[in-house]
């Protein structure tokens, strides 16, 4: 039997078993959740690093159809969307065809013309529009509808609701019309342009959609080449080896290129244009206003392999990807921004024609169609694309720009993080370097200089300064520091230049005054007359030398320093950093405060035993062993600051600038992350990229903390007085 020690002490011993395995089992689970956590976030912007690939998943032709034996395909619309297939037929009319879910063809609508008339069909940003022109040349532009058939619809029969709708009619010369030779059309928001190619001019005319009595005339001479560029007003005339550009008034604006131009393609939109030289040379063209007159200039220039040619060229509608279907089956898929051909593919057959809707690719040749589904788009994104400066359209210069959302379709998607870690960098360094001074000027007195007593009391007071939530010192700042920004600096810059001055003074005089008061009030009033001073240095600062000085100067400094900003003053980085500096100073004061005062007493009294005094022991003895500490508590400052979220959402303009002025604004990446990811589509490329630039702040903010503990780690190591 056992005796009640041995009780008690089993007792213990379950007692500490179940305290660690509880122990042991919460801390796996922190454990475990934070793998979870960075593995969620990698796998969602892992597909940014997959390359993009297609496969087929469905091939359609029109042979065997009743009545089609001697026609062709038109063009293809988004078939799994129930947009139709559109074939000419012999006998002078248009069919088309929408895909049952058994994916075959169903009659859906006949578009019959006259014998006499001539028939294009164009596609213009996903949308599909007949062109009619009669003999007498007057053309009509009707857009083709996507309807569905209903279910109690028999197969074969023909649908009775209109298909297409007419948007843009004008007459054509019918001189010119009617020796035409080759004739095309285009079509934007703004312009509906016709282009007729006659043995001896090629004539060109441009109607407003909006205004049509509105029109321009040009004629060529047929030796020449002609491309419309009706989104961007802009006509490219190839004379043998000397491409330029025209307005479409008419007038020369530049000289593109000399040599020849073999191909050249359109791009949605037409604010980029693909051109093909001699030597297979493929190159990227981009609108940009130029003293109020839109140019084209180059911005990449890509080899396609085995110097093939070009037959077709689409964009997808809301990524940068790009596709090229070449003469020998085929098919680059290139980033459109950086020109880096991602992956090559090849097809079964020779098509003619490629249209991207969605994640889906059509090529068609004159009797099939085949659907390729495009795998991990979201490999398109390249890290060039995501950290290095690009000719975008519409700008002068290469430039790293974030711009995730527009008003359309097919505009270029811009994400380079550049500006968003510029800006997370400027913010939490210039914070640093507010709060250092501030918190170990603190820690230094609290755990070197002022009475134990006073500390017990001062101490909790500084760090309860860090319980305050960061959404109210940044709604502090943006109601009251953002409006006088303007004022708050010059006081701030004044009041930095005087305030040690004023501090020599007053302690100089302070030292002397104590001596004439009690024993028991003469340590601790510097705690009394150096706050005093400060706020009446601050007042002064702020009400009184703005005005002051810039009367002595005879200048507005306000106007001086808005005219260096493109940015509201209240908006700049300085602010945001006098707000974060306050909200990470209490931080590193805290463990500063702990390092510096957790310096054994017996090496500064054998310091002060050797004749050194409290400064040189503070120098030599304090800051050589608290060295590590105050390093560390400066990281996990660093830390906080780059992390931060509330104060720079609420005290910015949160405009993402490449620019490291001081004077700019600014969009961190935390901020970035709280305003986009509500509004991302979810996997899509927006939606990773803001992934990404979590995982970004989740490795930042590891290796810094990280490489703090080794520092201090290895600092305490080669201390000499350990």
């Amino acid at each position: 039997m056992k005796s009640p020690a041995d009780k008690l002490n089993d007792k213990r011993q379950r007692k500490d078993k179940q305290l660690r395995f509880t122990v042991t089992f919460f801390g796996a689970l922190v454990l475990f959740t934070l793998i979870l956590l960075v593995t969620h976030l990698v796998s969602q912007a892992l597909p940014l690093a997959m390359r993009p690939s297609m496969s087929e998943t469905a091939s359609i032709s029109i042979q065997g159809l009743p009545g089609l034996s001697q026609s062709q395909i038109l063009t293809s619309g988004d078939l799994l969307e129930n947009q139709p297939l559109i074939v000419q037929e012999g006998d002078c009319r248009i069919s088309m065809f929408v895909l049952t879910e058994q994916l075959t063809l169903q009659p859906f609508h006949d578009y019959i013309r006259p014998c006499e008339h001539s028939t294009q069909v164009i596609t213009e940003q996903e949308q599909q529009y007949v062109v009619d022109v009669s003999a007498a040349g007057q053309l009509r532009i009707l857009e083709v509808q996507a309807i569905s058939l209903p279910a109690q619809n028999p197969a074969g029969s023909e649908h009775t609701q209109p298909a297409h709708t007419p948007t843009v009619s004008f007459a054509l010369p019918m001189s010119t019309w009617q020796n035409r030779m080759e004739w095309e059309v285009g079509l934007s928001d703004t312009w509906a342009v016709a282009t007729v190619k006659t043995p001896d001019t090629i004539f060109v005319r441009w109607v407003n959609r909006a205004n049509p009595t509105l029109v321009y005339d040009h004629t060529f001479a047929s030796a020449h080449r002609v491309l419309a560029l009706p989104g961007s007003g802009v006509m490219l005339v190839n004379n043998k080896t000397l491409l330029e550009q025209y307005t479409v008034g008419g007038t020369h604006t530049d000289q593109l290129i000399r040599e020849p131009v073999i191909n050249w393609f359109r791009v949605a939109k037409d604010r980029s244009v693909i051109i093909e030289t001699a030597d297979h040379v493929f190159t990227r063209w981009v609108l940009h206003n130029q003293n109020g007159s839109m140019k084209y200039r180059p911005s990449w220039s890509i080899v396609a392999p085995d110097n093939t040619s070009a037959t077709s060229v689409s964009v997808h509608a809301t990524t940068n990807a790009l596709m090229l279907l070449t003469n020998n089956k085929q098919v680059l898929l290139i980033n459109r921004v950086t020109g880096e051909i991602v992956n090559t593919q090849s097809v079964e057959q020779q098509y003619e024609q490629a249209f991207w809707f969605g994640r889906n690719l059509y090529f068609s040749s004159e009797t099939d169609v085949s659907i390729y589904q495009v795998h991990w788009l979201s490999g398109i994104t390249t890290w060039s694309s995501l950290f290095s400066p690009h000719l975008y359209e519409g700008y002068e210069e290469a430039a790293t720009v974030w711009q995730s959302s527009s008003g359309s379709d097919f505009q270029e998607t811009k994400y380079s993080l550049v500006p968003l870690l510029m800006g997370s960098l400027k913010a939490s360094l210039l914070a640093l370097i507010i709060a250092i001074p501030l918190s170990i000027g603190a820690a230094i007195y609290t755990a070197y200089f002022c009475q134990t007593r006073i500390r017990y009391w001062l101490k909790p007071a500084i760090e309860l300064l860090e319980a305050i939530p960061s959404v109210l010192i940044g709604f502090v700042a943006a109601i009251w520091l953002a409006p006088m920004a303007e004022r708050v600096l010059f006081a701030f810059a004044f009041f930095l230049f005087v305030i040690p001055v004023l501090l020599l003074a007053v302690a100089y005089f302070q030292h002397r005054v104590s001596r004439w008061l009690p024993l028991k009030l003469r340590r601790g009033t510097e705690l009394i007359i150096l706050p005093i001073s400060a706020l009446l240095l601050g007042y002064f600062s702020m009400h009184w030398m703005p005005d002051w000085l810039f009367a002595v100067l005879e200048i507005n400094g306000f106007d001086v320093l808005s005219g260096h900003s493109q940015s509201p003053i209240g908006k700049t980085t300085i602010v945001v950093a006098l707000a974060l500096g306050v909200a990470i100073a209490p931080t590193i004061y805290s463990l500063a405060e702990d390092a510096i005062n957790g310096v054994p007493q017996h090496l500064k009294h054998a310091s002060f035993a050797l004749g050194a005094t409290r400064l040189q022991t503070l120098h030599h003895i304090v800051f050589q062993i608290a060295m590590p500490g105050i390093l560390a508590a400066i990281m996990m400052g660093f830390g906080r600051a780059f992390g931060e979220t509330m104060i720079v959402l609420m005290v910015t303009g949160n405009t993402p600038v490449a620019d490291w002025s001081l004077l700019e604004g600014l969009r961190a990446l935390t901020a970035n992350l709280a305003i986009e990811l509500p509004e991302a589509d979810v996997n899509s490329v927006h939606f990773q990229v803001l992934f990404f630039t979590a995982c970004i702040l989740f490795g930042f903010t590891f290796v810094v903390n990280t490489f703090a503990e080794l520092l201090r780690q290895r600092l305490r190591r080669g201390s000499r007085y350990d």
